[in-house]
């Protein structure tokens, strides 16, 4: 009997580390910024035509149509939420577009070679748009696949996913056109750069590069919010493209990150490309107030 209580003595004490430690909830790799959580969105699964959704966007902020493109089509798709129907307008022939942006009623869309179609808002309800502008060398040459327009400052941000400028520094380089609506053209301002060496600082783990998918701007915080599809990260700057904080993303649920908007609620929304196994979505993050 002394034998089995010895026993015991050694044993409950190993028990009680093993119940504790599968009863402890296992801390999450991944993270999110505050007002958000990136592990459970409200998915949207995209009809065969959307497969390869890439850019999103919403007219003002209205959550109730998503505005998206796909990287084959030169077309532009509207949306009611969480309906798999779709329709939309021609604007160009076949292509690599990345993203899209609507301003001043217009609508733009990116080339991965740094071209920018555009064409009226109104158009958007018809097969074809009619008053197309195709704008060419207006940044330099490269591969692009971030655009953001803003409403407030008619200001247009195109963020280099690779550049030349950026091959032997550790940088991404972005360009500000000014939006003039009088005269329905876009001139070129100024330019960005975001140290990608800020990167390690949050997190060590990480490398300093990064290859941007997606660009958007927190109308709360100003924050900007960068995707980054092969990197698997979200990076938050801000509004002086000072790294605050990035955030890594769990590849079972980001596919292939491509698309990142806000509505006017402060909702988060990111659009990931399908594959053969996978369907293209769009997933929401209802933003919570912090400390509700």
């Amino acid at each position: 009997m002394k034998k089995v209580y010895t026993k015991l003595f050694y044993i409950l004490p190993v028990l009680a580390l093993l119940i504790f430690y599968a009863c402890k909830p296992i801390a999450s790799k991944f993270s999110s910024p505050a007002g958000y959580d990136l592990e459970k969105p409200d998915k949207f699964n995209m009809p065969e035509s959307l497969l390869e959704i890439s850019g999103i966007t919403f007219y003002k902020g209205q959550p109730d149509t998503v505005y998206s493109i796909q990287d084959e089509d030169g077309k532009v798709f509207r949306q009611k939420w969480d309906i798999k129907d779709q329709k939309n307008v021609r604007f160009a022939a076949k292509g690599d577009y990345e993203d899209i942006a609507i301003i001043k009623e217009k609508i733009f869309v990116l080339k991965s070679n740094g071209h920018i179609f555009s064409f009226p808002f109104a158009e958007a309800v018809k097969e074809e748009a009619e008053q197309v502008k195709h704008s060419k060398g207006l940044i330099p040459k490269g591969e692009y696949e971030s655009l953001y327009a803003d409403e407030e400052s008619s200001k247009v941000y195109i963020l280099c996913k690779s550049c030349p400028v950026d091959k032997k520094k550790k940088t991404a380089t972005g360009y500000v056109l000014n939006y003039k609506a009088e005269i329905d053209s876009l001139i070129p301002e100024s330019t960005f750069s975001i140290d990608l060496e800020q990167i390690k600082t949050m997190n060590s783990k990480l490398k300093a590069s990064l290859s941007p998918s997606a660009l958007t701007k927190n109308p709360k915080t100003k924050e900007w919010y960068i995707l980054a599809s092969a990197n698997k990260l979200l990076l938050i700057a801000d509004e002086n493209w000072k790294v605050k904080a990035v955030h890594r993303l769990s590849s079972s649920l980001y596919n292939q990150p491509e698309g990142i908007a806000f509505d006017k609620d402060l909702n988060l929304y990111i659009s990931n490309e399908g594959d053969e196994l996978t369907n293209g979505n769009i997933l929401k993050f209802k933003y919570t107030a912090p400390g509700k």
